[in-house]
């Protein structure tokens, strides 16, 4: 009897270690992720010109890639394997391939780019340089600058439309947006706008843009398809990071001198809310169906969950000192939140809101992107 209870005790330990590995697998690996792919998160530090590498799986970091000066706008390529950004003192775009962590093409764009952005199907990286008025379209599969356009005073990014026929730039200096031909970089209008514009995004029928104006607390409304201004919407502060719905109907934008979230009604082009968060909410992300926003607060060391349906706000969640960028994985289980101050790479497990881990990357990380391939 005594031995055949113990067979029973072990057997039920064996099941328990069965189960245990198993979730504990789950928990590393991804259910979405196939063996032969990899899921890498790179953080651009922008106080020593690197580029970290971090592997979700593993939940460490795995390379340092030298990439200039002040490293910026990191976006994942829509098609090939590789992630892209801009040496902002140094004047150009850059490539690196994600499965070698190798530079493979730094491309001269003008002083002073911030951002980059691609064509629909990924065959160009359109970069405005702000310190010397100047729009380039690149082949990303070369790396030739092959389309070339003057743009007004301190164009402070490019951004092209869902339907990939016509960049948008908005011009700090002038108080202008400006809209050119995807392809060739031809002019087609200049609109004016709210002081100072800065971040855009656009709705994704390509009908209606919105900007942010530091210079007068407002967002410009543009219409598209007339070119012309639909109305300046008056914000409690100067906006940061613009969260548009991936159905286009709500467009939350961050004021951090009003210590909240205002939320625009797209469709109406109006304020139809507003929340008080914390402190200083700045950088954002939101879940693939925009139920829950995520909202970084580099004042109080926090990420605040939202969900959005009911306007509530979950708990705070603890990252490192003076988070910013933010972006969820492409299953959604992550949450990544780059610490400027701290240097380190917050992650967050989102079914159960809580900090996982702390991953050291470099000096002054300002910029974020999630490379699935």
């Amino acid at each position: 009897m005594p031995r055949r209870l113990n067979y029973r005790l072990l057997f039920v330990l064996l099941l328990i270690l069965v189960a245990a590995t198993t979730e504990i697998l789950r928990e590393h690996r991804p259910s979405f992720l196939r063996p032969g792919l990899r899921l890498y998160a790179f953080i651009g530090n922008a106080g020593d010109g690197t580029v970290s590498v971090v592997d979700l799986v593993r939940l460490e970091k795995i390379a340092t890639i030298p990439v200039g000066p002040a490293p910026s706008g990191l976006r994942a390529h829509p098609k090939f394997a590789q992630v892209w950004g801009v040496s902002t003192e140094g004047g150009y775009a850059f490539a690196i391939d994600a499965a070698t962590g190798r530079v493979v093409s730094r491309v001269p764009v003008g002083a002073a780019p911030f951002a980059v952005d691609f064509s629909p199907d990924g065959h160009l990286a359109y970069v405005a340089a702000s310190g010397s008025a100047t729009l380039v379209a690149i082949d990303c599969r070369t790396g030739q600058v092959v389309a070339r356009a003057r743009t007004g005073r301190k164009p402070w990014l490019a951004r092209v439309t869902p339907d990939g026929r016509n960049v948008l730039v908005p011009n700090r200096d002038d108080s202008t947006v400006e809209v050119f031909d995807a392809s060739t970089l031809a002019l087609l209008a200049t609109i004016g706008v709210a002081n100072h514009p800065e971040q855009l995004v656009l709705l994704p029928d390509s009908s209606v843009a919105f900007v942010s104006a530091t210079g007068s607390n407002e967002i410009s409304a543009i219409d598209l398809r007339r070119r012309a201004l639909i109305t300046n919407l008056r914000l409690h502060g100067a906006p940061a990071a613009l969260l548009l719905k991936p159905d286009g109907g709500e467009l939350y934008v961050n004021v951090p001198g009003s210590h909240g979230l205002e939320i625009i009604g797209t469709w109406r082009t109006e304020i139809s809310g507003s929340m008080l968060l914390g402190s200083a909410p700045t950088e954002g992300t939101m879940t693939a169906d925009g139920s829950l926003v995520y909202v970084s607060d580099a004042a109080a060391g926090s990420v605040t969950p939202i969900e959005m349906a009911t306007r509530h706000l979950l708990l705070p969640i603890t990252t490192g000192r003076h988070p910013g960028p933010c972006a969820l994985d492409p299953s959604g289980d992550l949450l990544l939140v780059a610490n400027e101050d701290s240097g380190d790479l917050a992650v967050i497990r989102v079914r159960t809101q809580s900090l996982i881990t702390m991953i050291p990357v470099g000096s002054h990380p300002r910029s974020l992107a999630i490379k699935l391939f």
